[in-house]
């Protein structure tokens, strides 16, 4: 029984090591463990479970990660793979990890601040202060709600005059 629980973890081991080097198809220098999305590695002998929650409920790019895991996992040898989508408790920017939030500003998307300073829905509320990953500036402002993404917003800094992503923070 030791045994079978030692192969058991070996193999979820394996499959964590998989996960960690497919990207996100939207902003595709983070791994899908830098964003969080990966909530639990489940193995038997006969299926291997990866349970994954998106970033919005909407995210067009959950199809392709499933699709992405799904490959990588046939190339390793392993057959039977389920992929369950779980939408609660609903994913946050606190599930990335501290490095994948580096790779962001390095990239040149500013990261999530690490929790939110305004939190009054009033149209005519300060936006949140975003410092610009180019010069580092918290001079900056929102252009739109949507950047590139559902899940950035755009911002253009005031001292450096460039636009640049934000991950929003939820």
């Amino acid at each position: 029984m030791q045994k079978q629980t030692l192969d058991i973890k070996q193999e979820e081991k394996k499959v964590w090591d998989i996960l960690g080097h497919i990207t996100d198809p939207e902003v595709p220098v983070l791994t899908i463990l830098d964003l969080g999305i990966v909530r639990a590695v489940h193995y038997d002998a006969n299926t291997i479970e990866i349970v994954i929650t998106p970033t919005y409920s909407g995210c067009p790019a959950m199809d392709m990660i499933a699709a992405n895991i799904r490959m990588e996992l046939l190339a390793a040898g392993y057959q039977n793979i389920q992929i369950t989508h779980v939408l609660s408790p609903a994913w946050t920017t606190d599930w990335m990890s501290e490095s994948g939030k580096e790779k962001l500003k390095a990239y040149g998307i500013a990261p999530p601040n690490a929790r939110q300073q305004v939190c009054n829905n009033d149209l005519f509320a300060p936006h949140e202060a975003v410092q610009c990953p180019l010069c580092n500036s918290y001079h900056t402002h929102r252009v739109s709600e949507f950047g590139s993404t559902a899940c950035k917003a755009l911002y253009q800094c005031d001292a450096c005059k460039e636009p640049f992503d934000y991950f929003k923070c939820h």
